[in-house]
């Protein structure tokens, strides 16, 4: 879609040009989203793909991923096979989050080399199942802020409700760093939709430390994702009392799935990847 209330496209070299944010201007990266709809209030983007991040960056405790990496690179670390990004998942067996969520969106492999990652985590909602596999795997944002200091938020902090996150006024969301830790877990996905091609309905991913810690991730289902933490992984009954103690407002509500349906639909799938999680620590 055309946005013709745009007067201005700011090519970003450098940080300071990112001092021009607010209101009225936005951030361009895939803007696959920003030019799906009306932007009425909206007269500058500010184009971040000509900083020039790199998509991945190896750091000695993990994973750092650049929020303009796309879709499509982020994909095909997870797959083992190279889609212009590096092979991830023989060395971090936790990379195999990545290929499936992406699958779970509902996106055309044209759009997964135009979408960005930092704009499926930023647009916050709930269908964002690219920012549930970046919660999974423990990872925390660094947002730019317009003063210049940076500050880290918590995945699982970082987004407050549908299409609401953490960030403040003229920041940037920088990059994602996943835990060395968290990338040699094993892990599980599971996901279910009303139609084979339709948005999903729930997804839950789960994830087995090399310590035994585990967590199962819930999203799609709710309002923001759904972090419960175990020591091992879970029996059916602790699995059972974590989702009994979810709070009732957070079930999501639309056209695609009523809170009811979600909440048992999560269950079940929680509970098969539970199974996965303990017959892996066997």
């Amino acid at each position: 879609m055309d946005l013709d209330t745009i007067r201005e496209v700011v090519i970003a070299r450098e940080r300071s040009d990112l001092a021009l944010l607010g209101t009225s201007t936005a951030v361009l990266a895939g803007g696959t989203f920003l030019f799906s709809e009306p932007q009425d209030q909206l007269v500058r983007l500010v184009d971040i793909t000509t900083m020039d991040w790199p998509p991945f960056e190896v750091v000695d405790d993990g994973l750092t991923i650049a929020a303009t990496c796309t879709l499509a690179e982020f994909a095909g670390a997870g797959q083992g096979h190279e889609l212009g990004a590096p092979v991830l998942r023989d060395v971090w067996p936790g990379t195999a989050l990545f290929a499936p969520s992406c699958r779970a969106l509902l996106a055309s492999h044209k759009i997964w080399r135009t979408a960005t990652v930092g704009g499926n985590v930023c647009l916050a909602l709930p269908a964002g199942a690219v920012l549930g596999a970046l919660v999974a795997l423990d990872g925390s944002a660094l947002v730019w802020a317009p003063d210049g200091v940076d500050r880290g938020i918590p995945l699982r902090d970082f987004v407050i409700g549908p299409g609401h996150s953490a960030l403040r006024p003229g920041e940037v969301l920088r990059s994602i760093h996943l835990p060395r830790s968290r990338l040699l877990a094993h892990t599980s996905f599971r996901k279910i939709a009303g139609a084979p091609l339709g948005r999903s309905g729930a997804v839950v991913m789960g994830r087995r430390d090399t310590d035994g810690h585990s967590a199962i991730t819930i999203t799609a289902a709710t309002t923001k994702p759904v972090v419960l933490d175990f020591a091992a992984p879970p029996s059916e009954v602790e699995l059972r009392d974590a989702l009994g103690a979810i709070d009732p407002t957070l079930w999501f509500d639309d056209p695609h799935g009523s809170p009811p349906w979600r909440r048992h639909v999560a269950g079940l799938l929680a509970g098969e990847v539970a199974g996965d999680l303990r017959e892996s620590a066997s």
